[in-house]
This record gives C-alpha cells, structure tokens and sequence, in this order.
C-alpha cells in the first residue's frame, strides 16, 4: 500500500536517489528535507515549489538541528553522507565525521520521535563486501581492506552505522531498515561515478577513459528501481529489522563493455582509451536479491541498456537547457 498522509523526513534530501525518491512521495505527503546543499540536484528539479516539499539547509552533523527538524517524523530516510571515491581519498577524516556521526544523530532524532516513527530506512552500501563480491546475500561476512587504505574509509564507516541502526532496532525498538544499494545511475545524477563521466564526455565527442584495465565488474541499478526498493522498506511491514541488497545483477558488466555501451548508444566519435587506476579498486560486485524479492516483493525491472538510454536522454536535455 503507498504512503500517504505521512511526514517523511530524507536526510541529505538534495541528493540524486533522494530527490527520486520524494518525487515518488510528494504529492500524497509531507517531504522535509535536510541537507547541507555540497551537492544539489533539487536545481534540476521542480520540488521546491511543491506545497508539500520543504528543503531546511541543515547538517547532520549538528544533532540539535537534527533532532528537532525530525520531531513528529512517521518515516525517516538517512541518506546523508559522504560518497564517491575521489572525495573520500581526500577527505577521510571528514567522510568518518559524517558517516559514522551523522549517522548516531540521525538515530538519536528517530528515537527522540519514536511515538510518531513508523519507519527508519539507513543508506549502507555495497562496498560493505570487500573487493571481491559475487552473488553476495545480506548475511554474508563483510570484508574491509586494509587500513592505510583511505579508499576503505568509506566502506568501514557504513558498516559501523549498519551495526548502529541494527542495535537500535535490537535493544531501542527503533523501526529500522538497511539497505546495500548497488552502483545506482539514472537522471538527475551527480557527483563522480562512471556512467556520469562516461556520458558526459561521450556527449562532447569526446574520449571515454577507463581507469585500470576495465576489467572491474559491477552490477548497475537503474535509480527507479532503487526507489521502488526504498518504498518497499519504508512500507512492507517485514522489512523492519532487516537488511537489504538493492541492486540488479542481470546488469553486471565490466567497466569497459560499460564505456563501449555508452559509445555506441550516444554514436560518440571518440575513443575509449585507459589511464592509471591511482587506487585500490573492488574487482567484482554484484548481489543477490533473493532476500528482497521473497521478504518484501521488490526485484529489479530496468534493463541497462535500457536505463543507459533514458540517463543519457536527460543529459542531453540538461544540456540543451543550459
């Protein structure tokens, strides 16, 4: 059954699966978002002027601002944090800060308004498996790299807010929900990746270049498909307490048959050429989805050629209105 008549509260409520996400709820609900604005794809949208949407410039790092912006929440989607392999071997310490604190203070604001909280959906991630990950199921032992290794941060951060929503449901009877969400693309994309940067210089004509050898495999997900994920743990009453892998597998491909995709479905005249990786990549990512389509009803459904074609429609939209 939808949300309606909800106040949904989205942390980092600017960002590219949240601001899907509250595109899905908004006409039926109350959207508070929060968010510091380092990234921005609400500009690319229309929300701002919905009646039902409102944006509070806030971090999650301040947790009296969390607390009360979160008070008399039915539903709250922590998707704040740091991301992106650039940013985080720059900012370790920050990506720490926020991935680990941030995530404490949004758990604090859900149990200050556990009375009114129906729902708290935690942003994990794949990286939680390690460099080699084939078929993994939530269940799975999670391996981190080595420390030193700044690329892991992020990874170890994660998996530390995972271990803290999943106590907070165990010993709080907090309403929490997980999610591992697997190398999501679409629209409205921002910040690093390698579709973004792939598309963007196949639209310029120009070279599509491959970080390593190209032979890393992921598993990517169409950002819909990721939404209708999150909307199933927001409201299927056996996701509470549970974690889940958003992800499709049917999409699984290396990096280079990636860049050749985006090549031939953008008729780009330049070429794929290789430069230097400059650090410690995963191998092989792909989930198994079996948990969520048995528990909560949710498979992946947007093949990837398929969602290669409506992400880089919108690209060429968004340049032609620039």
């Amino acid at each position: 059954m939808a949300l309606s008549g909800k106040k949904i509260v989205i942390t980092g409520g600017a960002g590219f699966i949240a601001t899907t996400l509250a595109r899905r709820l908004v006409e039926d609900n109350e959207i508070l978002a929060i968010d510091n604005l380092h990234r921005n794809t609400l500009e690319q949208t229309d929300l701002g002027s919905h009646p039902n949407f409102t944006l509070h410039q806030a971090d999650v790092l301040d947790a009296a601002a969390l607390r009360e912006l979160a008070a008399g929440a039915t539903h709250i989607v922590h998707c704040a944090a740091i991301a992106g392999v650039d940013t985080v071997l720059a900012s370790p310490v920050r990506t720490m800060r926020v991935n680990v604190i941030g995530t404490y203070n949004a758990l604090e604001a859900a149990l200050a308004t556990l009375g009114t909280l129906e729902r708290f959906v935690d942003f994990s991630t794949s990286e939680v498996f390690g460099t080699h990950a084939y078929n993994v199921s939530e269940g799975q032992v999670s391996t981190i790299g080595s420390v030193g290794e700044a690329r892991w941060t992020y990874a170890v951060s994660k998996l530390a807010g995972e271990h803290m929503a999943h106590a907070y449901h165990e010993e709080l009877g907090l309403p929490t929900v997980t999610v591992h969400p697997f190398n999501v693309f679409g629209p409205g994309q921002i910040g690093g990746g390698a579709i973004r940067a792939f598309i963007e210089d196949a639209l310029a004509g120009r070279n599509l270049t491959v970080r390593g050898d190209g032979s890393q495999i992921r598993a990517w997900c169409y950002v819909d498909d990721m939404v209708e994920g999150v909307l199933s743990c927001l409201e299927h009453p056996n996701a509470v307490g549970q974690a889940f892998n958003i992800g499709n597998p049917r999409s699984s491909v290396t990096i280079f048959d990636l860049a050749s995709r985006v090549k031939r479905l953008t008729e780009c005249p330049g070429e794929i050429v290789f430069a230097p990786l400059g650090y410690v990549d995963v191998e092989l990512r792909i989930p198994n989805v079996q948990k969520a389509r048995e528990l909560i009803g949710w498979e992946p459904k947007v093949e990837l050629d398929d969602g290669l074609v409506r992400t880089i429609d919108s690209f060429r939209q968004r340049a032609g209105g620039a």
